[in-house]
């Protein structure tokens, strides 16, 4: 298990933050570093056999047996309308909660578990270009980089959540 694995899984997120802050797992996906609250990280997992679905949307690469449950699996570079690109020894799954659903997102890497203050979230500009704004929570202003906060649960929207509907019900 990588060092950041460990790391949210040894994070007890049952306890009360401060207020005013919030854990993120921070990962990248191309040239650009995103971060997801850790309550809806279940697990990082390394890359492992993906069984493909037909008549799938494009992003949604197929499903995975985790401990006997099927999950889900989307490729958020494909989500996002990004240039595809082989996985590397760094690739992860990262196995989030999203309402009420388990699905697998596959990210370039996982980077750190981050705790911010609510000052360094900056609302995100109306103008993103590389993700649609429905997506996101804000920008975290980090010493020397911006990190963009995702909102997980509208990162599928109603054709995605339908789309897993599918392919879980041809499983």
């Amino acid at each position: 298990m990588s060092t950041v694995a460990q790391d949210v899984a040894s994070v007890d997120i049952t306890t009360t933050e401060p207020t005013g802050s919030m854990q993120l797992v921070s990962f990248h996906l191309a040239d650009e570093v995103y971060g997801i609250e850790i309550t809806k990280v279940r697990e990082i997992i390394l890359m492992c056999d993906i069984t493909q679905v037909p008549q799938t949307p494009h992003y949604v690469k197929g499903l995975i047996n985790l401990r006997s449950t099927v999950i889900p699996v989307i490729d958020l570079r494909a989500r996002f309308g990004l240039t595809e690109s082989d996985l590397t020894s760094e690739s992860r799954i990262m196995v989030v909660n999203v309402g009420n659903k388990t699905v697998g997102i596959i990210v370039d890497g996982v980077d750190e578990v981050l705790r911010i203050s609510s000052d360094q979230i900056a609302p995100a500009p109306p103008t993103v270009a590389s993700v649609g704004n429905e997506y996101l929570n804000g920008l975290v202003k980090l010493d020397d980089a911006l990190l963009i906060l995702l909102d997980i649960d509208n990162l599928l929207g109603e054709e995605g959540t339908e789309a897993l509907e599918t392919v879980m019900a041809e499983a």
